[in-house]
Parts: C-alpha cells; sequence; structure tokens
C-alpha cells in the first residue's frame, strides 16, 4: 500500500480522537499539542517526527512505524508498542507518562527514557540493553526475561528486577536503590 508522503509540517492542537489523522508517511513533522487517545493511527509511518505534549493514551499503533521518534511531555498511558512495526523502531522519551505501556518483545537497544513515569509498564523479553532510565519511576513495572546489559538505571527509582530471570551484566544501578534487586529473596536489608 503506497502512503501519501507528508514532510516537514507542524499539527498544532488537533483532535484526533474525533477527526481521524490521514494515513501517511510523515516525515520530518512536528505535532504541537495534539488529542490521539483512543484514536487510531495503525499503519501510519512516522520518520524523524516529535510528538510534544501529545495524548496518545490508548492509541492503536498496530503496525505503525516510529523511526527516530521523540516523544516529549507526552502521555502515553497503556500505548501497546508491541503492537508497532518493530523494522527499524527507534524513539526516545522525555517527560513522558508510559503507565500501563507495553513493550513486550521489543528490541529496543540504546533507548532513552528520562524523568518518565514508568508505573506498571511491561518490559517482558524486551532487549533494552544500553537503555537509559534517568529518573524514572519504575513502580510495578515488569521486568521477565528483559535484557538490561548495560544500562543505566543509577537515578531510576522503585524497581523490582529478578536479577536470575533477567540479564543485568554491567548494568549500573544506585546503592540506594539495591533493594529493588533484592526484593525477590525476601532478605532483611538494614
Amino acid at each position: 500500500m503506497d502512503l501519501p508522503f507528508i514532510s516537514e509540517q507542524d499539527f498544532k492542537h488537533q483532535n484526533y480522537s474525533t477527526t481521524k489523522l490521514t494515513k501517511a508517511e510523515y516525515d520530518n513533522c512536528t505535532f504541537y499539542d495534539c488529542d490521539f487517545s483512543n484514536s487510531d493511527i495503525s499503519n501510519n509511518v512516522f520518520l524523524e517526527c516529535s510528538f510534544i505534549n501529545c495524548n496518545l493514551s490508548n492509541c492503536n499503533v498496530v503496525h505503525t512505524s516510529f523511526n527516530s521518534v521523540k516523544f516529549i511531555g507526552c502521555k502515553l498511558t497503556g500505548l501497546q508498542f508491541n503492537n508497532c512495526n518493530s523494522f527499524l523502531l527507534a524513539f526516545s522519551f522525555n517527560g513522558c507518562n508510559l503507565e500501563l505501556a507495553s513493550f513486550l518483545n521489543l528490541n529496543i537497544t540504546a533507548t532513552s527514557f528520562i524523568d518518565c513515569s514508568m508505573v506498571k509498564t511491561d518490559f517482558t523479553n524486551a532487549n533494552l540493553s544500553k537503555a537509559i532510565l534517568a529518573n524514572c519511576d519504575l513502580k510495578f513495572a515488569i521486568f521477565n526475561n528483559t535484557n538490561l546489559e548495560k544500562s543505566d538505571l543509577t537515578t531510576a527509582i522503585n524497581y523490582n528486577i529478578h536479577p536470575e530471570n533477567n540479564r543485568i551484566k554491567k548494568a549500573k544501578f544506585s546503592k540506594d536503590q539495591l533493594f529493588g534487586l533484592l526484593e525477590s529473596y525476601d532478605i532483611q536489608i538494614e
């Protein structure tokens, strides 16, 4: 299916919950303060685009391509990134709400998560090697068979990562948050 090509355009204050986003290949476009909540952006392609202060909560992203996409100050609650097109999947998150989002089975090495709320986010079977999770709240986040090798979680908080069920070789953690690695052993730390 050939999609129309839309390049270097700004979209501001649009409500895509009521008006559907045109199916297209968006290249180097910026979406400001747009509402995509509960909308359908499936089968779209976003190349080097930015989403700034947008609400994409519970948005349908089946077969959507995100290639070098930046999410800044966005609400992405419940977004199922695992349904995206995984080919050339690359994005970064800064100041975003990713609560209840899913990255199940995704290869998202070297992804940057800065100042994000990631409560109950699912990283099962994800490859997060070399990722940066700076100042992120990972309360009840699911790490199961997750590759965190060489990842930086030194300023992340509230995580519970079982070392035997995840790959954590050369990952960086804060001494103050070590309990998040030991909680599953039911030991007392004083």
